[in-house]
This record gives C-alpha cells, sequence and structure tokens, in this order.
C-alpha cells in the first residue's frame, strides 16, 4: 500500500512540476517579451527550493569526500536550448557516490517539506494519515495549517522546495547501473537463503515510503492554487497583449516560443 501510493504521488509531483517549470516560464516570457528577461522572472520564484537543490548535491559530496566547486544558482540558457537554473561541479568518481549526489536533492527536499508541514504548518496529524493510509485526515489538517501565523510564506517555501528537489537528467545519469547492481544484490540474497534478513527491511522500508508519499501528498495539494495563479495569469496576459506561448518537450525545461494569435 505503502509504495503504490508512494510511486502515484511522485509520478504526480513529477508531472505537476514539468507543468509547473513549463507555465511558469511561459508566463514571465509574456510578461517581458525577452527571452533571457523571462528566465530571470522564472528563475526568482524557486530561488529557494533552487538553492536547497544545489547546496543538497555540495553538501551530499562533502560527506561522502568527493570535492565540489562551482555551485551556482544564477539560471543559464544551455546551448541544447534548456534553461539550468543553478548548477555544482563534482569530482569524477564511482557510480554508487555519484548517484547518492544526485539523490540528494530529492532526499534533502523531502525532509524539508516534511519538517514545515510537521512543525511549521502545525499538521501534527501526519502521522495519524501514515498509520491509517488516509489522505483524507491531511486534506482537513490542512484547514488549520491556514491559520498558522506565516502561513503562506511557509506554503511558498513548499512550493519553491518541492518544484525544485527533483533530480535532473544529469543527476540522473549515474542510476541504471546502481539499480541493475541492487537489483543482482537482492537476488544473490534471495538465492543465498536470506529473504528472512530481507524481510526484516520490510517495515522500515514501509514506513519511509509511506512519510516520503504523505509528503509528496499534502505538496500537491498546495501546489494546487499555484497552479491555478499560473495558469490564470498566462491566461490574463496573454489575452491582455494578443500572444499566447507555445510549448514543446525539450531535453529539461523550457525554451519556449511565443507567437501572437
Amino acid at each position: 500500500m505503502a509504495l503504490f501510493w508512494f510511486l502515484i504521488t511522485l509520478v504526480g509531483l513529477v508531472i505537476v512540476q514539468r507543468w509547473i517549470h513549463q507555465h511558469l516560464h511561459g508566463v514571465a516570457l509574456l510578461l517581458t517579451g525577452h527571452a533571457d528577461m523571462a528566465i530571470v522572472l522564472y528563475a526568482l520564484p524557486l530561488l529557494p527550493g533552487v538553492a536547497l537543490h544545489e547546496i543538497s548535491h555540495a553538501l551530499m559530496a562533502t560527506i561522502l569526500r568527493v570535492r565540489s566547486a562551482g555551485l551556482t544558482i544564477i539560471p543559464r540558457r544551455q546551448p541544447d536550448g534548456h534553461v539550468r537554473l543553478g548548477a555544482v561541479r563534482v569530482e569524477q568518481v564511482d557510480v554508487i557516490r555519484l548517484s547518492l549526489i544526485g539523490l540528494a536533492p530529492l532526499m534533502f527536499g523531502s525532509f524539508a517539506v516534511l519538517l514545515i508541514i510537521q512543525y511549521a504548518l502545525g499538521v501534527s496529524s501526519l502521522g495519524d494519515a501514515l498509520r491509517t493510509h488516509d489522505p483524507s485526515i491531511m486534506f482537513a489538517a490542512l484547514g488549520g495549517a491556514l491559520r498558522v501565523p506565516d502561513a503562506w510564506l511557509w506554503l511558498y517555501l513548499l512550493f519553491a522546495i518541492s518544484n525544485a528537489m527533483m533530480p535532473s537528467s544529469s543527476d540522473r545519469s549515474t542510476w541504471p547501473p546502481v539499480i541493475v547492481f541492487i537489483a543482482i544484490v537482492i537476488v544473490v540474497a534471495l538465492l543465498a537463503g536470506l529473504g528472512s534478513t530481507l524481510s526484516r527491511l520490510g517495515p522500515a522500508i514501509d514506513d519511509a515510503l509511506a512519510w516520503l508519499a504523505a509528503a509528496f501528498t499534502i505538496t500537491l495539494i498546495v501546489d494546487l492554487p499555484f497552479v491555478f495563479v499560473i495558469w490564470l495569469l498566462e491566461r490574463m496576459i496573454g489575452g491582455l497583449r494578443g500572444q499566447r506561448v507555445f510549448y514543446y518537450t525539450p531535453p529539461e525545461d523550457a525554451p519556449l516560443q511565443r507567437r501572437k494569435k
């Protein structure tokens, strides 16, 4: 149950994040009418999340004793056309450590989201939702969270962090061999009669996935009003200027084309 919930919310978060990145960039392009200025305006709302993303890479590299340098959160358009919101260079080492460094933004970002939800917004019923696997408990608790002092600041931070914590394509480049290696280890352990040992890890893994699924569920709920505002702004500004943005699927987020109706 926890694995299914985790996978559904993860896929949903990836889809919503991609939509937000594209259309936030589109709104910026309609507002400025200039490609370079649009990149800056598009990056500004996501700045706290981008900063955490890149710091997570650097921190994980330090923990794993991998040299890093050149941390930046200045957005730049790349030669292939996609927009890079930030970057940090790391030493080329084994794929295990590189995979963990690539995974760091999702790990640290999820932890930050959980902290904000549980403590800053006071959604104390998160634990109850995990035990009962009932998302409706979280929906009910969010109403009380809106009455927390500075609630909109925390909701904005949730938006910025959650929409910048997913690993980029370069972060994921070393994952396939690591996934294959883990699968081989599991198969060998089962063949060696260590299935009971692996089964003991099941409850801990289930709990971890449940916590992440809960965090992703609340993040998706928080994202919905931002999605509506971005969509409304794009429609209003495009209507006033007689223009619209045409999207296509680039290697990563966004080059966009602005055309008159």
